[in-house]
């Protein structure tokens, strides 16, 4: 089908405004302590959005001290159960399938007639591409309304993070179905993991006007650098990054995509996601093969 007037004027928006400076002036705003600044937006946000401000560990939105704040906000501790089956794993986050499958010929489904290469995806590592090839990967839209931390699906051992710089399209359906590679073009973090079922990568993609990118052991991601930074973590240390199933391991300044990878046979998809099923965080999204 193809797109809309309308889509395509907004995809071809995309093309021509300088995103990583609309992307930072949005950040400053979303950042501003200013009370009048940060509930004007909150405000408009959360009656914009539904915001269920009920499931927040605060459920006053003018008690947080920034519109960021706001948008990361913290869940009650019995909001989210983490689904504790053996062999099951995890959705990472509140959100939307927007794909998922299996990794086929080294490429992965991205919208009708487009994909893109798992190496790209992974800036270019060959040698760490080929744990994934033949595997399986979901693909996790996050809207504005939703929870906005990333969690881990299964338990894991960090052993290594990849930074990548690249363009900062709009990551929603319409964009995916309009722009090719969308998520091998955009800025990304990959995070490695080893855990039972073999290795796990999870990839957060950046967005346009997404302020930032956040992980538990080191705060603030996503340098505004030209080139990939690549960040080894030894796990013969005194104090390895393991995150149990469930933790948090991130999160996103506005919305975003997350991106699961698994290698070969490692994995079984639930048989009743698709393309657009919503799914929340802490429920199975597929179990362990024995």
């Amino acid at each position: 089908m193809k797109p809309s007037f309308k889509e395509s004027l907004f995809i071809l928006f995309q093309h021509i405004v300088p995103q990583h400076l609309l992307s930072r002036l949005v950040g400053t705003i979303a950042d501003s302590k200013t009370p009048w600044v940060k509930n004007l937006f909150i405000r408009w946000f959360a009656k914009k959005y539904q915001i269920n401000m009920s499931e927040a560990r605060d459920e006053i939105p003018s008690n947080y001290p920034s519109f960021n704040a706001f948008f990361t906000r913290e869940l009650k501790a019995d909001a989210r159960p983490i689904d504790q089956t053996e062999l099951s794993i995890v959705s990472p986050a509140d959100g939307a399938i927007s794909q998922l499958g299996g990794i086929e010929h080294g490429r992965i489904f991205q919208a009708k007639g487009r994909g893109y290469s798992l190496s790209t995806l992974l800036g270019g590592d060959q040698k760490r591409a080929e744990q994934f090839t033949n595997g399986n990967f979901a693909t996790i839209y996050l809207s504005p309304r939703d929870y906005h931390r990333v969690h881990m699906p299964v338990t894991g051992t960090l052993t290594h993070t990849t930074y990548i710089p690249g363009d900062l399209f709009s990551v929603n359906q319409t964009t995916a179905e309009g722009v090719d590679q969308l998520f091998a073009r955009n800025e990304r973090l990959v995070a490695y993991f080893d855990t039972e079922y073999g290795p796990m990568a999870m990839i957060l993609v950046g967005a346009m006007i997404v302020a930032g990118i956040e992980t538990v052991w080191s705060g603030q991601e996503a340098p505004r650098l030209k080139k990939p930074i690549h960040t080894p973590f030894n796990n013969q240390s005194s104090s390895p990054i393991t995150l149990e199933k469930g933790e948090e391991m991130g999160r996103f300044k506005l919305g975003s995509t997350v991106i699961l990878l698994f290698g070969e046979d490692r994995i079984s998809w639930e048989n009743s996601l698709t393309a657009t099923s919503q799914v929340q965080l802490g429920r199975v999204i597929a179990s362990a093969n024995q």
